[in-house]
C-alpha cells in the first residue's frame, strides 16, 4: 500500500515537474520575443517580405516598360519560392518581426495561385481536345503523330507546321482523324465533320513590303484558324492559333510586340464569334496571367485553372517552368485537363475533356 502511494506521488510530482518545465519554456519564448531587441533583428528581412509582398500584390500596376510587366506575369508563380527562403534566414536570424512580414507575401501567393495545387478535375464529359506544338526541329515527326492519335483525342490541333512535314502529319493521322484542315502552319484534325473552315487574320508582319507580297505567299505564314466542328450537341467552334514569339533581348528588354499584336487580333475575332460555346487551342507564347491576354481571359476561361491538376507547366519539355500552350473554353464546361507526356518537341502537349 505504501509503495503504490509512493509511486503515484512520484509520477504526480513528475507531472508536476514537467507542466511547470513547459510553462517555464513557453514563458522564456514570450519574453525572448517581447524583448525590444528582438524586433529589431533583421529589419532588412522584414524589408525584403513586405516588398515581395507587394510586388505580387500589385504586379499589374508594374510598368510594362521593355515587356517587364510581362515577363514578371509569365514567372509570377516562381516568386512564391522566396518566401521559404526569406523564413529560413528570418529562422536563422531570430528575427520575429522578419517572420511575421513573411505572412503579406505567403497570404498573396496562396489567394493568386493556392487554388492551383490540388486535383480539380472531375469525371465524365462529352469531347476530348487536345494541343501540340510540334516544333520545327522535332527530330521525330513520325513518332510525334503516333503518339498523339494514340491519346483518344477526338479534336486535335498542331501548331508550327512546316512545309516540309505537314504531309508526315496528315499520313500518319489519317486513319484516327477522317476530317483535317491545315491553314498556313496551324492545323487541325478531327474524329466529327469540319466545316466553315477559315484563316483568321492575326496582323501578322510580314516584312518590308509586307502589304504588297501575294496573298498565297501570307497564307504560308498564317498562324491562326476557325472551324466549326459537328457534335452531337450542335455546333461548336474551335479556334487554333500560334502567337508571336517573345525574345529576351540584350537591350531592348523583354520583347513581345508581335505576340501583343496577335493576341489583341485573335481577342477581336473571339469576341465577334456568334456561336456560343467556343474553344481556344494554341500556343500563345504567354500564360493566362499575362495582362497581354486580357483581351482573350476575359471572354475566354481556361481548362488547366478550372479542371487541371497543379500548373500544368509545357515548356521547355525537359524542364517546364511555366505554361504557354493553352485550352481555353467558353460556353462549355471543362471536367479535367492534363500535359501528355513529352514528344520530340520543345513543347509538351495539353489535352482537356469538356462537356456540354
Amino acid at each position: 500500500m505504501a509503495t503504490a502511494e509512493t509511486g503515484q506521488d512520484d509520477a504526480a510530482a513528475r507531472q508536476d515537474s514537467g507542466s511547470g518545465i513547459r510553462s517555464t519554456g513557453v514563458r522564456r519564448a514570450v519574453r525572448a520575443v517581447s524583448r525590444p531587441g528582438q524586433w529589431k533583428r533583421g529589419p532588412v528581412l522584414a524589408a525584403s517580405a513586405l516588398l515581395l509582398g507587394l510586388f505580387m500584390l500589385l504586379h499589374a500596376q508594374i510598368t510594362d516598360f521593355g515587356g517587364l510587366g510581362s515577363l514578371v506575369e509569365t514567372f509570377l508563380p516562381w516568386f512564391g519560392l522566396f518566401v521559404p527562403v526569406l523564413l529560413a534566414w528570418a529562422l536563422w536570424r531570430r528575427s520575429p518581426s522578419a517572420v511575421v512580414a513573411l505572412l503579406l507575401p505567403a497570404v498573396v501567393w496562396l489567394n493568386l495561385f493556392g487554388g492551383l495545387l490540388g486535383d480539380r478535375s472531375h469525371p465524365g464529359g462529352d469531347l476530348t481536345v487536345a494541343q501540340h506544338n510540334v516544333g520545327e526541329g522535332n527530330p521525330d515527326p513520325v513518332g510525334t503523330a503516333r503518339d498523339l492519335a494514340a491519346s483518344g483525342a477526338d479534336v486535335l490541333a498542331l501548331v508550327e507546321l512546316t512545309h516540309q512535314v505537314r504531309g508526315t502529319y496528315e499520313k500518319e493521322l489519317a486513319e484516327a482523324y477522317p476530317y483535317h484542315t491545315v491553314q498556313g502552319t496551324v492545323g487541325l484534325w478531327s474524329k466529327l465533320p469540319l466545316s466553315d473552315t477559315r484563316p483568321v487574320d492575326t496582323r501578322m508582319d510580314y516584312g518590308p513590303l509586307g502589304d504588297t507580297k501575294p496573298a498565297e505567299v501570307k497564307m504560308a505564314y498564317n498562324r491562326a484558324l476557325r472551324t466549326t466542328v459537328a457534335t452531337d450537341q450542335g455546333p461548336l467552334a474551335v479556334y487554333a492559333a500560334h502567337l508571336g514569339s517573345v525574345r529576351l533581348m540584350p537591350r531592348g528588354g523583354f520583347w513581345t510586340d508581335s505576340r501583343d499584336r496577335n493576341a489583341q487580333a485573335l481577342g477581336e475575332a473571339l469576341a465577334a464569334e456568334r456561336n456560343e460555346r467556343v474553344v481556344l487551342l494554341g500556343d500563345l507564347n504567354g500564360t493566362t496571367d499575362d495582362r497581354a491576354f486580357a483581351g482573350i481571359t476575359s471572354l475566354m476561361r481556361s481548362a488547366q485553372d478550372e479542371a487541371g491538376d497543379g500548373f500544368g507547366f509545357t515548356w521547355p519539355a525537359k524542364f517546364p517552368v511555366v505554361r504557354i500552350d493553352q485550352i481555353l473554353v467558353r460556353g462549355v464546361e471543362p471536367q479535367s485537363s492534363w500535359v501528355l507526356p513529352a514528344t520530340g518537341s520543345d513543347h509538351l502537349p495539353v489535352a482537356a475533356r469538356i462537356s456540354w
